[in-house]
C-alpha cells in the first residue's frame, strides 16, 4: 500500500476501491504525472484503449511534442463539450436532469459497478485545490493510469498539490474517471454524474473530454459550495485595466459564450495600417476607423471562472473576485496563422514547462502549433482546439483579489435594419442600474451565431448568470444569489456591451475594446446623469448622449442604432418588441414565491413595461 495514503481522511468507498488496486500512484510533482502519460522516456505516442465487452476500443492518441502532449480523440464527438452531459445522482433539491429519470434506474446501483471497475484498473490518485491554493477547497482525481494525460489536464487548469505538502487531507470534492462506461452504459454518449452528499461533491466522469469534469465539473463543485455557503462563481473574465496616464479600472465581463470574455483580455485589434476598425456597413460597405495612438495596458485576473467569495470584501461597497483556476482552458479556434495571438502563440511555442493540447496537429518530437487544427471527419477544421495555459505563464497576471469598478455585460447581436428588424438594436455601450443589470444575467441571451451552437440558432438563453449549465441545484436560489451579491455591492457600477453587429453595422469585438478604453480613461462609470439619455427601449437602460475616445467622437450611429437610415425607429421598436417577448418568456420560471423580495418588484415592473426610471426606483443607478 502507498504510505502516503495515510495522509488522506477519505470515504470508505474509496479506500475499498484503493485496497483492491493492483497499485496506486500518487505524484510528487507535476514533472512526474507528465512522464506518467508516456510511461518511458523513450515513448512518443501512446493509444488510449480500453476492453468494452471483450473488444478493444480507442479513445484517443496522444504524441510527445517538445512543448507537452498532443491529445486527439477517435471521434468528432470527443472533442467538444456535450451540452447536455449532465445527470444529478442524488435525491437533492435540483432543477436539472436526474439520473434515474432519465435512465430509469437508481444511480447507486452504476455507482457501485463504477467502483468494481476501478478497483480492477492501476489508479492515478491526484490531489488539488478546487478553486486555487490559497482560496479553494480539498479534493482528488481518482484516474485509471492509462489516461494519465487527463489527470495531467487536471493538474494543470486546477491548483495541483505536492504529496509531500498533504497532511490530514480530507477531499471535499471527488472525481471519478471511468471512460468505457461511455459505450457500456450511455450508447457512447459524454455522461457526468454529480452525486451531492453533505460531506462531499462527487463527480462521475464518464469520459475523457475534460470539459465536462475536470474543467466544467469542477465549476459545478464551486457553485454547489456557493449554493450552500450563499456566494457565487461567476463565469467571468476580469482584468486591470492601466491608461497610458497611469489610472486603473478594473473591469469584469460576463455572457454566455461568444459573449467576448476572453475578448477583454485582448490588446484592441488594429488594421494593417494601425488603424482601429470600429465598424463595417454591411448595405453601403463603408467603414468607420479611429485613430488610437496609446492604448491601455491589461493585467488580467480572469479568464472564466470568477470566485465573488464575501471573504474577499473589503467595505468599499464593490464586488471582489478572484480567479477560480490555476490554469486556463483556452480555446484557440481564432489563431489560425502565425501572428494571430502573439503573446499565446509566444507562450505555448516556447514554454518552458510541458503544456497539454486537444484538437491540434501533432507530430512525434516536433514542437505544437496552436494554429495547425486538427481535421473533422467532415474535411473541416475543428471549431474548438484548446490548449491549457498555467495562469502564472500569462502576461502581467494578477495574483491577489481585486474589486470590480465596471462590469459589464456581452451580448451577440444579429444585423437589423427596418428592412429585415431583428433585435440588433444595442448601442456601442448602454448605462444600466443593477436591476436590469440582475434582469440580463437571469436571460443571459446566448445571441446571434453563438460559436458553442451549430447553425444560427434563434434567440435562446443560457440560463441564470450564463453558468446555469454547470450548476447542479435550483435555479431560483442561484437567481437570488446573484440579487443579493449585486444589492450588497452598490459602488460596482453595470454597462452592457453588443458584439458582431449594431443595426446594419458590422463591429466584431470593437465595441468592447473601445468601451474599455472609453471607460479606463474616466475612471469607470463616473460621469453626470446630463451625459446619459434614456433608449427607446428601457431594457437597455441609458445611451451615452456623446462619446469621445482618444480625441475623436464616436458617431451617433453607433450610439444610437435608431438614428441609422436603414433602421430608424421603426425598425428599432420591432427589434425591442423581439427582446420584449423573449425576456417575458424566459423570466416566467423565476416568477415563484421563493423569489427575493426585491427580485420580485423586479419582475412586477418588467411584467408593466416599466421606464428606464421605474428601474432606477428599485436599485439606485449611483450617479448625479
Amino acid at each position: 500500500m502507498n504510505v502516503l495514503l495515510e495522509e488522506f481522511v477519505l470515504p470508505r468507498d474509496l479506500e475499498m476501491i484503493l485496497n483492491n488496486s493492483p497499485s496506486i500512484i500518487i505524484p510528487k510533482t507535476e514533472e512526474m504525472l507528465y512522464d506518467l502519460i508516456f510511461g518511458n522516456g523513450s515513448t512518443k505516442q501512446i493509444d488510449v484503449s480500453y476492453d468494452v465487452n471483450g473488444t478493444l476500443v480507442k479513445e484517443a492518441d496522444v504524441v510527445r511534442c517538445k512543448n507537452g502532449a498532443v491529445v486527439n480523440y477517435v471521434e468528432d464527438y470527443m472533442r467538444r463539450r456535450d451540452p447536455d452531459c449532465m445527470r444529478i445522482g442524488d435525491d437533492k433539491p435540483t432543477d436539472k436532469p436526474r439520473f434515474k429519470d432519465v435512465y430509469g434506474y437508481d444511480f447507486n446501483t452504476l455507482k457501485v459497478d463504477t467502483y468494481k471497475w476501478l478497483a480492477r484498473q492501476e489508479l492515478i490518485l491526484v490531489p488539488f485545490m478546487a478553486g486555487g491554493y490559497e482560496y479553494g477547497y480539498q479534493a482528488l482525481l481518482v484516474c485509471p493510469r492509462n489516461a494519465a494525460f487527463f489527470a495531467f489536464a487536471l493538474s494543470q487548469l486546477q491548483a495541483f498539490v505536492c504529496a509531500k505538502d498533504i497532511h490530514n487531507f480530507k477531499p471535499r470534492a471527488i472525481v471519478y474517471v471511468a471512460p468505457p462506461f461511455r459505450h457500456t452504459h450511455f450508447d457512447g454518449k459524454q455522461v457526468c454524474v454529480h452525486n451531492r452528499l453533505d460531506d462531499r461533491h462527487e463527480v462521475f466522469a464518464y469520459n475523457l473530454y475534460p470539459g465536462p469534469s475536470a474543467k466544467k465539473g469542477i465549476y459545478s463543485v464551486l457553485l454547489d459550495i456557493g449554493e450552500q455557503e450563499g456566494w457565487v462563481t461567476a463565469h467571468a473574465s476580469a482584468a486591470k485595466i492601466v491608461t497610458p496616464y497611469e489610472n486603473e479600472m478594473v473591469m469584469m465581463h460576463e455572457g454566455a459564450s461568444g459573449g467576448g470574455k476572453s475578448e477583454l483580455l485582448q490588446d484592441v485589434h488594429r488594421v494593417p495600417d494601425g488603424r482601429v476598425l470600429l465598424g463595417t456597413n454591411l448595405e453601403s460597405g463603408d467603414r468607420d476607423y479611429l485613430h488610437m495612438s496609446d492604448t491601455c495596458t491589461i493585467y488580467p485576473v480572469t479568464d472564466d471562472m470568477a470566485i465573488c467569495h464575501p471573504s474577499f470584501q473589503t467595505g468599499s461597497g464593490k464586488l471582489a473576485l478572484y480567479d477560480g483556476e490555476d490554469g486556463w482552458f483556452l480555446r484557440v479556434d481564432g489563431i489560425t496563422e502565425y501572428g494571430s495571438d502573439p503573446m499565446y502563440e509566444r507562450i505555448t511555442i516556447h514554454s518552458k514547462k510541458p503544456l497539454v493540447f486537444f484538437n491540434i496537429q501533432g507530430v512525434p518530437g516536433s514542437t505544437c502549433l496552436v494554429w495547425e487544427h486538427t481535421m473533422d471527419s467532415t474535411g473541416k477544421p475543428c471549431p474548438n482546439p484548446r490548449v491549457i495555459v498555467p495562469r502564472r505563464m500569462v502576461d502581467n497576471i494578477v495574483d491577489k483579489p481585486v474589486e470590480v469598478d465596471v462590469r459589464s455585460f456581452g451580448v451577440r447581436m444579429p444585423p437589423s435594419s427596418a428592412a429585415h428588424p431583428d433585435y440588433g438594436i444595442m448601442g456601442l455601450m448602454h448605462i444600466i442600474p443593477p436591476a436590469l443589470a440582475w434582469l440580463w444575467r437571469l436571460v443571459a441571451p446566448r445571441g446571434f451565431k453563438n460559436p458553442s451552437i451549430s447553425g444560427n440558432a434563434p434567440l435562446a438563453s443560457e440560463g441564470v448568470g450564463s453558468y446555469w449549465p454547470f450548476a447542479t441545484g435550483l435555479r431560483v436560489r442561484q437567481a437570488n444569489l446573484l440579487l443579493e451579491q449585486i444589492l450588497a455591492c452598490p459602488n460596482t457600477k453595470y454597462v452592457l456591451i453588443p458584439n458582431q453587429h449594431i443595426g446594419v453595422y458590422r463591429i466584431g469585438f470593437a465595441a468592447e475594446w473601445i468601451s474599455r478604453e472609453y471607460l479606463a480613461r474616466r475612471g469607470g462609470v463616473n460621469m453626470k446623469m446630463d451625459r446619459l439619455s434614456p433608449a427607446p427601449c428601457a431594457l437597455l437602460g441609458y445611451c451615452m448622449k456623446e462619446m469621445k475616445v482618444d480625441g475623436q467622437d464616436i458617431r451617433s450611429a453607433f450610439l444610437h442604432p435608431e438614428t441609422q437610415e436603414q433602421m430608424g425607429m421603426e425598425g428599432y421598436e420591432k427589434g425591442a418588441q423581439i427582446l420584449y417577448d423573449f425576456f417575458a418568456k424566459e423570466l416566467e420560471a423565476f416568477d415563484v414565491e421563493e423569489l427575493h423580495p426585491v427580485g420580485k418588484q423586479i419582475l412586477e415592473c418588467f411584467k408593466k413595461r416599466g421606464s428606464i426610471e421605474d428601474y432606477c426606483a428599485i436599485t439606485p443607478l449611483g450617479l448625479k
